[in-house]
């Protein structure tokens, strides 16, 4: 599993960030980045973030991108998580596990990871709702969120904001050389 517990309190700091919906991610604060007089801020969740796919037999998994928090296919995963001693988060931006995750076996990673044309997922745990069956998968990518200050607080930079300023943010970061 990728080692998000590598990062404690202590070295770096963390933020809450909310979006309009008023739900909530705790993170880390990778970088502030000033532009045109807002500071934006580079983050990272502080528990491990996971995507939901739905798996078809001799196809590849697709990817569920939006599902509303009272999904009965999370009920489902919050009991199989469960059983791993885990729990799963519904956040802001994206779902979230917290717990205790284990670190695989060279050989084991390479059988259970997914590749999305951009991204590589490595498989938690798989179930079935009814006659689907879904994974939730760890994506192996660092997941980034963008957020922007104001009055003390960050909120979520999606939208056309976030295409707006997402080309400016990478340039300041690879003038900067990188994220730290």
């Amino acid at each position: 599993m990728p080692d998000q517990g590598s990062k404690n309190n202590n070295e770096v700091p963390t933020i809450l960030i909310s979006d309009s919906n008023g739900s909530s991610l705790l993170c880390y604060l990778e970088q502030l980045i000033p532009i045109s007089g807002t500071e934006y801020a580079l983050l990272t969740p502080v528990d491990t973030p996971v995507s939901l796919f739905r798996l078809t037999e001799g196809g590849d998994p697709e990817l569920i991108e939006r599902i509303s928090s009272t999904e009965p296919i999370l009920a489902v995963a919050d009991v199989v998580l469960q059983e791993h001693e885990l729990t799963l988060v519904r956040s802001a931006v994206t779902l979230t596990v917290t717990g205790e995750l284990e670190e695989p076996e060279a050989e084991e990673l390479e059988e259970e990871e997914y590749e999305d044309e951009a991204e590589t997922y490595e498989l938690l745990v798989t179930f079935r709702v009814e006659n689907d069956e879904y994974g939730l998968y760890i994506p192996l990518d660092p997941f980034f969120v963008v957020g922007k200050l104001e009055n003390g607080e960050a909120v979520l930079v999606k939208g056309e904001e976030f295409d707006k300023i997402q080309p400016l943010i990478e340039y300041e970061i690879e003038e900067r050389g990188g994220i730290d």
